[in-house]
């Protein structure tokens, strides 16, 4: 049977998918006490979520539609790209997730780094026409996220009488590269490039002090603290307007602790409301399978055995998938806490590529127009997207299953 599309459904059909998400949405999302925002809350219980949209991710339709279907999930926070262009749309999704049903708005979180040797902050690049046309282009195949379109340019012989393809068109979508970097190993030319950058202090400064951005996240190598310190000072005052700073680094062994706590000390020259730790194990592998998530795991149990643990809240990141919370359980860190009344060890798990990955097999399903399409006018797609998301929120969330 083909798919059905909103507008062969009959209305009663619509409403009654629309009341179904509705229904999804509200019996997912506490309601928080008057002392504490939610997100605050769900960090002490250990049950925390963060979406990922991509520090590099700029496709603003996508960005759009997830934070729509991820709001209704009842996500604690969006993590998006430092750029006027993606925050806009996150709010948009937001806010018309909270205009379908009664849901707590997730904190919007803006990402940023420190140098240029974060993988998180990168782009392929590459010239199509230097690539020869007989090229099998395993990097359209390997893409994760659908950013290299190629197409054989036809070239017509002087008479007219036979066709030629002598080159190629397209390459990257660079709004859709968030520079996981699958395509480099991949081509068999050695064309394909990074393009890195570090995003610019003034305009993280002017986001900042929007009214609907929340909180910030810095990405920093872990091997030094001068650049993380520069940074810091360059943001001044920006950072009182924040409900949350996170930092995001890789494990390095057992200086973690120790550079973990000099990034701390420079942060109290403007100490921010409150701070998180991302743990970040395998980046932007969670998509991969059930393995990438080791490392973040691994991450976690260092944490939880140092006695000397940096202040703030701790969340899982890199290669988390479906399996992260089971492997949490396996430790004894899933909502594990250090004594009575105090917060949870481990405060949550961020959901990046795997998040984007199985609501984005719906996305793919909306018809667009000019390249943009509203997932909540076709209701049938945003109940299968919000069943998705359901399914990764729900073991952290602790909720029922649902099914239609």
């Amino acid at each position: 049977m083909p798919p059905l599309h909103s507008h062969s459904l009959p209305s009663s059909n619509k409403a009654f998918l629309l009341s179904t998400v509705k229904t999804l949405a509200r019996s997912t999302n506490a309601r928080p006490t008057k002392s504490l925002h939610a997100p605050i809350e769900s960090l002490r219980r250990g049950d925390w979520v963060k979406l990922i949209c991509g520090a590099s991710f700029e496709d603003v339709a996508d960005v759009r539609n997830l934070s729509l279907v991820y709001t209704l999930a009842g996500v604690d926070c969006i993590d998006c790209a430092a750029d006027a262009s993606v925050v806009n749309a996150v709010n948009e999704g937001i806010n018309m997730a909270l205009s379908i049903s009664a849901v707590n708005r997730p904190w919007v979180m803006i990402s940023v780094n420190d140098d240029r040797q974060d993988l998180h902050f990168r782009k392929a690049e590459f010239d199509p026409e230097e690539c020869p046309t007989d090229c099998p282009r395993p990097c359209e195949a390997i893409c994760p996220a659908d950013a290299i379109s190629l197409k054989s340019i036809p070239e017509i012989n002087g008479t007219g009488s036979s066709t030629t393809y002598s080159k190629l068109e397209g390459g990257v979508i660079t709004e859709r590269c968030y520079g996981c970097g699958r395509c480099f190993s991949v081509c068999p030319f050695d064309k394909i490039r990074a393009m890195t950058y570090v995003r610019d202090p003034i305009t993280t400064c002017n986001l900042l002090e929007r009214d609907d951005v929340d909180a910030l996240e810095i990405h920093t190598n872990g091997r030094g603290t001068n650049l993380f310190s520069e940074l810091w000072d360059s943001l001044g005052d920006s950072i009182s307007h924040t409900k949350l700073t996170a930092v995001s680094l890789p494990y390095i062994g057992e200086a973690s602790v120790g550079v973990m706590n000099q990034l701390f000390s420079i942060m109290q020259s403007c100490p921010p409301l409150y701070n998180l730790w991302q743990l970040d194990g395998r980046p932007m592998s969670g998509d991969i399978g059930r393995g990438a998530t080791k490392q973040t795991i691994s991450y976690a149990i260092h944490l939880a055995s140092t006695q000397n643990r940096p202040h703030g809240f701790y969340q899982l990141a890199g290669g988390t998938n479906l399996h992260t919370v089971e492997c949490l359980k396996k430790e004894r860190l899933f909502r594990t806490k250090t004594g009575i009344g105090q917060d949870a060890l481990i405060g949550g798990i961020a959901y990046g590529g795997y998040a984007r990955k199985i609501v984005g097999k719906v996305l793919r399903k909306v018809p667009t127009e000019n390249g943009y399409g509203r997932i909540e006018d076709h209701p049938e797609h945003l109940l299968e997207a919000l069943e998705a998301a359901l399914a990764l929120l729900g073991p952290v969330k602790s909720l029922q299953s649902h099914s239609t």
